[in-house]
């Protein structure tokens, strides 16, 4: 056990120590290397990383210090809060002798807009009135206590906040059995077998934990068989990706093909999931040429692989080996997420004076789609909450030993961030109500984790959240820092309403670093769900403008008052956005069977390890 070695090697260097020095009057023994300093932090933060979910213990003390040392030393913010305190109190108070008395009172306070856990009408009726009123009333004093502090620092402020209302989140009525009215009901109506099916899907999810199972509800999604499916074949590969070109299915497509980058934090299939919402197969029906980027998940022998690698494996011998295959000088380049952030990069990179050392002769870029890429990390949402010099400490003691970060040491922040819903709102659920998710190819998919090597982790941490450089011109591809105000191409960017790992305001950002045409897009859903939106998929809208070359800066509040509407899903705009910007249509022809390495999905997609 790593505790243990912590203990002999402190052993064994006392022990040496005390040697010398009796020997030869000092200590100047070479020690160990297992017992080295450095080897002993990495053993301890290592050890702490996976008892705390690789979350930094120091980062939140710190937070709480900060925040409790000046609430302490605010007796102004002391006086309002207890004042705040008082009036909840009797606002709860006369709310329940109203609701006690008459049967239709007007709340005292409403939810936030995302908040559905008391929208069910047995929410209604006494006494869960009082007692979710009461919650909500409790929450929202605790955010007056956590906001507002003055000294205390925007980012720990943000900690605390947060982590307030994750506190708040697991001690909320509707997670308990007596304070949940729609559990009661359903207990009435089954005889309690709610309770025994949710037992048993607890029992079944320990199960599943313990053996490192999937999760239930994902067993039915296949890759290559059910999800990935879109017929193509790999026509390139390198050490770290496959490139996937997709078979025509119309008699002529644009000259121009389109090259997709995904983010290699998760498997590519996100954007060619289920036949109906498989954004790959919609463009090639559209009469695209596609191909698409697969990221090989790395093991131990890949630690030293770094951003670099990343850019010029990645990216740039990707669009050079599309220019090659499909004999086509020009290129439509679409990246997503953490992709969407390289290939922007890349077509800094490529559009300086002098380009990229070696990739002199790539395919020109017609235009750039990023969706839901953040170029500046200046306000990266709550996902920043997790990242910051403490943070990046811990896991680079965790990775350094085993050479990358696993999906599941990721997915624990992930989780944090939608605590509400990924984890209380369906345990209860699946725990009290018996209800088991049935699944879908999204949470197939999200079960379909990956790995992150660990020099290029931590390049992308420090680099891009803690210094942004970036946006501030700092970030160097071949020694030479690069810019978006060299891009000369029309830009298509999406943001999504609800997303917590690319907040839309922090993508709108890209109208700041650069100075050619951008149509943005807002489309409702979250990081994930609001690409993932197929025509006719319900419930969807989006909001769409486009800022001329050189055009006049609008904040984004101002962006979102004079936006279009439009309804329904946004790729038939951005699909029509990328007709309008291509060539004349040619002559589909079929994939040589010579250039096929395999067929679609490939390999790469395929990697796997035991306990991932």
């Amino acid at each position: 056990p790593v505790s243990d070695k912590i203990v002999i090697c402190y052993s064994l260097n006392e022990g040496l120590e005390m040697s010398n020095v009796a020997t030869h009057g000092k200590a100047d023994l070479a020690q160990p290397e297992a017992c080295r300093p450095d080897t002993l932090d990495t053993l301890a933060n290592a050890w702490r990383a996976r008892s705390t979910g690789g979350l930094s213990p120091a980062a939140g003390l710190l937070a709480w210090y900060d925040w409790a040392l000046h609430l302490s030393l605010s007796p102004g913010k002391q006086r309002s809060l207890i004042e705040k305190g008082l009036h909840k109190q009797q606002r709860l108070a006369r709310y329940a002798l109203r609701v006690a008395s008459a049967h239709d009172c007007p709340t005292c306070i409403e939810p936030l807009e995302q908040d559905r856990r008391f929208a069910a009408p047995a929410w209604q009726q006494w006494p869960f009135n009082v007692i979710h009123q009461g919650f909500l009333l409790q929450q929202q004093w605790w955010h007056n206590a956590t906001t507002g502090v003055r000294g205390v620092s925007r980012h720990h402020e943000n900690m605390v906040t947060f982590a307030g209302r994750q506190w708040l989140d697991m001690w909320s009525p509707s997670n308990f059995v007596w304070t949940n009215p729609e559990v009661l009901e359903a207990i009435s109506a089954s005889g309690g077998a709610n309770l025994w099916r949710g037992a048993m899907n607890f029992f079944d999810d320990a199960q599943r934990l313990a053996l490192e199972d999937a999760p239930a509800g994902v067993e039915g999604f296949e890759v290559g068989k059910d999800v990935a499916v879109t017929p193509g074949k790999v026509v390139f590969r390198n050490h770290l990706i496959e490139l996937i070109q997709y078979t025509p299915t119309t008699p002529d497509v644009y000259a121009e093909p389109v090259l997709i980058v995904p983010s290699w934090i998760m498997k590519y299939y996100i954007l060619d999931l289920s036949p109906h919402n498989s954004m790959v197969r919609y463009l090639v029906e559209q009469g695209h040429t596609v191909y698409m980027i697969s990221w090989r998940n790395p093991d131990e022998s890949d630690r030293e692989l770094s951003m670099d690698d990343y850019l010029e494996m990645g990216v740039l011998d990707a669009i050079g080996a599309v220019g090659h295959d499909a004999r086509a000088p020009q290129i439509h380049a679409m990246g997503y997420c953490l992709g969407g952030t390289l290939l922007a990069i890349a077509a800094a990179a490529m559009a300086r004076d002098g380009g990229v050392e070696g990739y002199e002769q790539l395919p020109a870029r017609k235009t750039l789609s990023l969706l839901a890429a953040q170029v500046d990390f200046s306000e990266p949402g709550e996902l920043g909450l997790f990242i910051d010099e403490s943070q990046v400490n811990l896991l680079d003691h965790l990775t350094k030993g085993q050479g990358f970060l696993t999906g599941k040491q990721m997915a624990g922040s992930f989780q944090f961030l939608h605590s509400r819903d990924l984890v209380w709102t369906r345990r209860m659920r699946e725990y009290l109500m018996g209800e088991r998710d049935q699944g879908n190819d999204l949470m197939a998919w999200n079960a379909d984790t990956t790995r992150l090597p660990a020099r290029m982790h931590h390049e992308y941490l420090v680099a891009l959240y803690l210094k942004n450089a970036f946006a501030h011109g700092r970030y160097e591809v071949g020694g030479k820092p690069v810019s978006l105000n060299d891009l000369r191409m029309p830009v298509f960017a999406v943001g999504t309403e609800r997303d917590h790992v690319s907040p839309w305001r922090s993508v709108y950002k890209l109208h700041l670093l650069t100075d050619v045409e951008i149509t943005f897009v807002l489309t409702s859903g979250g990081h994930n769900a609001g690409i993932v939106s197929q025509p006719g998929h319900p419930r969807r809208n989006y909001r769409i403008a486009t800022r001329p070359e050189r055009g006049e800066w609008r904040s984004a509040d101002e962006w979102l008052q004079t936006a279009e509407r439009g309804e329904s899903s946004w790729w038939p705009a951005w699909q029509g956005w990328l007709a309008g910007h291509s060539s004349a249509p040619v002559k589909a022809k079929p994939i040589p069977a010579s250039r096929a390495l395999a067929d679609a999905p490939g390999t790469y997609v395929m990697q796997r390890y035991p306990g991932e």
